[in-house]
């Protein structure tokens, strides 16, 4: 347990690094309208593509949403550490003497704070794209545990990409293997929130909940030899 003084510096990093990530995304907006774009291009143009019928696309849209957020995602939070290495601040964050949980919580917390931008426009667009009628409480419900838990394993694996050269291609190579469970759970769990089925009839979201927790807890507790590796 962190004593006063030790939580103080825990917070104080935490929130120094998700200020510090926030405003060079609002001086630059790169990363937000990258992902922004590409996730929009992905609805467009598999909306145009698989021209699904009213009745199917409850079954099929949310397949659609959740390549849209995972691919779109891969570009914003690779930057994440990448941005540390092309600044040449990824050495200064290794011999500062603050928690290691802090970096990794506040690179987390960041890469959240723009999905959930992103998402705040995408997810619309998809409903009106597809021309759904969603139960938006479980929609959201839905979105916001999914992407918490797919925020959380792409963070973990950035910082284990960053050490190579191809990052790029590295980080959904190791990621989207363990990002199995959320990405197959979120897409249930939508087209329940989507359908006629009521979300508790199957524990889409328990499945969801529980994976976060668990792999935010071996995030947190490897991040150390991670990231000094």
């Amino acid at each position: 347990m962190h004593e006063p003084s030790s939580l103080t510096n825990f917070l104080h990093t935490l929130h120094v690094i998700v200020w510090k990530d926030l405003l060079l995304e609002l001086r630059g907006r790169q990363v937000f309208s990258t992902t922004f774009t590409f996730a929009l291009l992905v609805l467009v143009v598999f909306n145009f593509a698989l021209d699904v019928r009213a009745d199917l696309a409850p079954a099929l849209a949310p397949g659609v949403l959740w390549v849209a957020i995972v691919f779109a995602g891969m570009l914003s939070i690779g930057r994440s550490f990448a941005r540390e290495v092309d600044r040449a601040t990824i050495d200064a964050l290794r011999v500062s003497p603050v928690d290691r949980s802090a970096i990794l919580l506040g690179k987390l917390f960041g890469n959240l704070i723009v999905m959930t931008a992103v998402e705040l426009i995408t997810v619309p667009a998809f409903v009106l794209l597809f021309n759904l009628n969603p139960r938006w409480p479980e929609l959201i419900v839905t979105v916001v545990l999914g992407t918490i838990g797919y925020v959380t394993v792409s963070t973990l694996f950035a910082a284990i990409a960053v050490q190579s050269r191809a990052r790029e291609v590295v980080l959904p190579i190791l990621s989207l293997p363990v990002l199995v469970p959320v990405v197959i759970g979120s897409s249930k769990a939508t087209a329940q929130a989507l359908g006629p089925t009521p979300i508790d009839d199957v524990p889409w979201l328990t499945l969801i909940a529980v994976f976060d927790v668990i792999f935010l807890a071996i995030a947190v507790a490897i991040f150390d030899y991670v990231f000094d590796a």
